[in-house]
Parts: C-alpha cells; structure tokens; sequence
C-alpha cells in the first residue's frame, strides 16, 4: 500500500524508525482491530491505536457515558454524558482522522454474539470489566483463528497479555483463568476504586503491545509475545512479566 504525502508526513515519526520503517506502517495502515470495552483501557489504546494510523477499526461497548468515567476516560467529555460510548468513540476519531475507516457496535458481548465481530479483525484487544464478557471474547477469538490482546486494570495494578489460543503450542485467556469466572461475579472500580492515571498506563502499553502483534514479520518492532502476561504495578512503579502455559484440558483451545 502507497501513502499520500500527506499520510507520509503525519506518520513520518514512525516511518524514520528503522524498527517500524515504511513497510510496517503500510501494514499498520492496513490492519484492522477491534476494541471491546471502550472506558479506561479502550480510551487511550483507541487514542494511540487511531494515531498509530491503524486503517479499520471496529468499537464495541454497550454502556453510556457516566461523569464518574470521566476521571479515567479520556476519550469523553462533559458533553458526551448519558450518550453511548460507541457512538461517542466514533465521533472522536472522524474529528481525529477522518481517514480511518471506524464501524461501531453497541450491542453487549455476548458467547452468542461474539463471533459476529472478530472473524474479519487482525487483533482484537479486549479491556472489559468482567470474566463473562472477556470469556466469551477469548472463546470466539479461538474458534475465529484470531489473536487476542486482553488488557485489565483495578486500583494501581494493571494486567497486559497477548493470547493465540488458535494456534497449537499457545496459550488462550481461558488457560489462564479457568473456568470459574463464566457468571459475572467480579469486583468493580465503583467498588474498590481506581487510580485514573493507572488505566492510561496499562491502555497505553496495551497499544503498544498492540502495534507488536500487527507487525509481527512484517517490520523489526514485530514480537507478538504470545502467552506472556506483563504485570503493571502502580504502587511500585515496577513491571514483572510471567508466561502463561496452554492448558491441555482446555475447553477453549486444549484437547479435553
């Protein structure tokens, strides 16, 4: 894919790293991710994904925007309250660049539903706030063949992991939490709190993990780190990464 000179010069900040050069923003460009969750993690990593210059993107939350989101949740304003984070999204980024091609979705994500959304994407990044839901989307990333990025955050600890369930020796989400967190039973930032500038750390390494994955063989920044789970800690200003192992007997991914 050829850039304008216009897309040469807005991008021309990634383009002079020989990590990333022409041929990895051309495929950046021509990426598609879809973002599930689009409150403290989705904020930033749509920011950055969206400067990044990724060509389609597809937006997926079923929530409206509350003033309390607004401590975290950089892509809304005062104006965007008791409106649809998905519809709100969209508009940020046509007033972003009007470039990007951006389809929305403000259905909830459902293990009935799920697939409808991930078959055609090349990543799909997840920062929802409950078991159910990232269940669900793992599941279908699995059964579609696409990688997931799931990236999670509560009080001043953050959680970035790349998944490839798909593929036979990689680990899914599943293997990493089992399967007792189908039912909807988590705790939430209303009730434990959250430290604002946490959710931009992990949504903004998640982009960045994000831009990893698309570019995996295609320029020198490209290392997808499958099944490597990166714990973000707030308190101590400190990262420690673990690997996470396939389970076999998953009913995901595994051979049971």
């Amino acid at each position: 894919m050829s850039l304008s000179p216009e897309r040469l010069d807005r991008f021309a900040r990634h383009i002079v790293l020989p990590e990333i050069g022409g041929a990895g923003q051309a495929a950046l460009v021509d990426s598609h991710v879809v973002i599930v969750g689009l409150g403290g993690i989705g904020s930033p990593v749509l920011q950055y994904l969206a400067g990044a210059g990724i060509g389609r993107l597809t937006l997926v939350d079923s929530d409206t925007v509350d003033a309390s989101n607004l401590q975290r949740q950089t892509l809304f304003s005062e104006r965007d309250v008791d409106h649809g984070k998905a519809v709100a999204a969209r508009r940020w980024v046509q007033n972003f660049d009007r470039s990007l091609r951006v389809t929305i979705s403000d259905r909830r994500i459902t293990a009935d539903n799920a697939g409808e959304l991930m078959g055609s994407a090349d990543l799909v990044l997840d920062g929802t706030d409950n078991f159910a839901t990232r269940l669900a989307v793992s599941d279908a990333c699995v059964k579609a063949g696409v990688p997931l990025l799931s990236a999670a955050v509560g009080r001043f600890q953050g959680q970035v992991g790349a998944f490839a369930g798909h593929l036979e020796e990689q680990a899914c989400y599943r293997c990493f939490v089992g399967d007792a967190f189908d039912a909807e039973d988590c705790d939430t930032c209303a009730e434990d709190g959250m430290l604002g500038a946490m959710a931009g750390w992990a949504g903004t390494f998640a982009a960045m993990q994000a831009v990893r994955v698309l570019l995996d063989g295609k320029a020198a920044f490209g290392d997808p780190q499958w099944g490597r789970l990166h714990i973000l800690d707030g308190m101590k200003a400190t990262m420690r990464t673990l690997t996470i192992q396939k389970d076999p007997d998953c009913k995901s991914c595994g051979n049971p």
